[in-house]
């Protein structure tokens, strides 16, 4: 493609720039305006993202994309400002403080069952919605937990106009032009985002004054972190900043992996009787439990292939700042590196049959090679909070196929779409009927 069609195209759908090669070769390389490289080789990623990291920072588009909403966070810090955060927020994403967070995402699921119950099995659902509205909630209230003055409605609003108009290439991202040339779709939507930080930045000073009030939640664990090595604290700015990265990467993601889960079952019959047959015989007819996630491997499985066959950040990008060589190829300073990890989750000369839906293929998952499949990242920027999404993805789904069963509706199959995440256009409708212990 030519710099213009790319352009287009990426604004449209960012997985259509991806080459059919790219599933069958270690590397691919191009131009169309930067020089680019797509990796997929295992050794060639833990060259990236360990051995050689601080030479590969996220590219300047991914910053200049995120930073109007998430600022200096976590997510986009590098060097010395990205370690201290790191090590202060670290604690909060412990197995202890995340299984103490998890009757929250029983309750969401709860919820979501019960809006379930309300449809009846009269109509189809659109389960990518009630995803996100389960997410979302879980987020919110592991967040903020108890907070009159943050208005979710007013967050989610903000962050879903952001990233509809705002989180897409540029033609200047495109040609590699510097950051200070104004890109006009990254000016709209500043009252959006600045209410959002307002909302955020009210509700942080409120639980400064009113303290901690029964189970510390996520805000009340930042506010009380402090980084070991220097003792440093972060100032309001800095704790709405990571707490908006934790709600944009910590709601969607999760929404689109149990949105596109869902819809891989309702099509494979067979994976969904042993997936209620677990649920059932573990749960009965309550929601799970954080104690219950060792009792549920299969659909922990199916969690981890559906993240396998479309996950939520389909590529991301770094920029070479140094000279270096990647599966024999020359990287040049300056050059874009690509991780497609559609592409790499879906390579032949990884994978066995890459574009089946096999859950089983995660029984044993130390058979998995490391860095063939990266839904988290790997290396020291791995995602901070990967426990906590999978620990939320197993209890929802292990809560709604306990009770329900779901049949795909004709004519309604989503066409995956990333601008930002890996989005299922036209949503993920299906048919709720009742699971009843005879039926499986």
């Amino acid at each position: 493609m030519g710099v213009w069609k790319s352009l287009q195209t990426m604004r449209r759908n960012v997985l259509e720039t991806l080459p059919e090669i790219s599933t069958r070769q270690p590397m691919v390389s191009g131009r169309t305006g930067k020089r680019w490289h797509m990796v997929m080789d295992p050794d060639a990623l833990n060259h990236m993202l360990r051995d050689r990291l601080p030479d590969y920072p996220k590219s300047d588009v991914t910053k200049d994309i995120l930073r109007p909403a998430i600022g200096e966070s976590l997510f986009i810090a590098e060097g010395q400002e990205w370690h201290w955060q790191r090590r202060t927020a670290a604690p909060s994403f412990s197995l202890r403080n995340v299984t103490a967070l998890a009757p929250v995402m029983s309750a969401a699921a709860e919820r979501c069952v019960q809006r379930l119950d309300a449809v009846g099995g009269l109509r189809a659902v659109n389960m990518y919605d009630e995803m996100v509205q389960t997410t979302f909630e879980v987020i919110s209230d592991v967040t903020f937990s108890g907070q009159e003055g943050f208005d979710r409605d007013i967050v989610h609003a903000a962050l879903e106009a952001y990233i509809q108009s705002t989180a897409k290439m540029s033609l200047g991202d495109l040609l590699g032009l510097p950051s200070w040339v104004p890109r006009l779709n990254r000016l709209r939507n500043g009252d959006a985002l600045k209410t959002m930080q307002r909302v955020a930045d009210g509700a942080i000073q409120a639980r400064r004054q009113s303290g901690t009030k029964g189970v510390p939640d996520l805000l009340d664990l930042l506010l009380a972190g402090e980084d070991p090595e220097s003792g440093r604290r972060m100032t309001t700015e800095e704790l709405r900043d990571n707490l908006l990265t934790f709600i944009v990467a910590g709601h969607e993601t999760t929404a689109l992996s149990l949105s596109w889960a869902l819809y891989l079952v309702a099509n494979d019959p067979r994976v969904q009787d042993i997936a209620c047959a677990e649920a059932r015989s573990v749960l009965g007819d309550r929601v799970a439990t954080a104690e219950d996630i060792p009792h549920l491997p299969y659909i922990r499985q199916i969690v981890d292939e559906a993240l396998r066959l479309y996950p939520p950040a389909a590529l991301v990008s770094r920029t070479a700042l140094k000279d270096d060589r990647l599966c024999g190829r020359e990287v040049k300073a300056g050059d874009t590196v690509m991780i497609p990890i559609y592409a790499l989750h879906r390579n032949y000369l990884l994978w066995d049959e890459p574009d089946s839906f096999r859950p089983e293929r995660f029984a044993d998952r130390k058979a998995i090679r490391r860095y063939a499949y990266l839904p988290f990242g790997d290396g020291p920027r791995i995602c901070i909070g990967a426990s906590f999404a999978l620990t939320e993805a197993v209890i929802i789904l292990a809560s709604i196929l306990t009770k329900y069963r779901f049949d795909p509706v004709a004519g309604k199959v989503p066409k995956p779409v990333m601008i930002l995440t890996l989005r299922p256009d036209g949503g993920v409708w299906l048919m709720p009927k009742a699971s009843k212990p005879h039926q499986l």
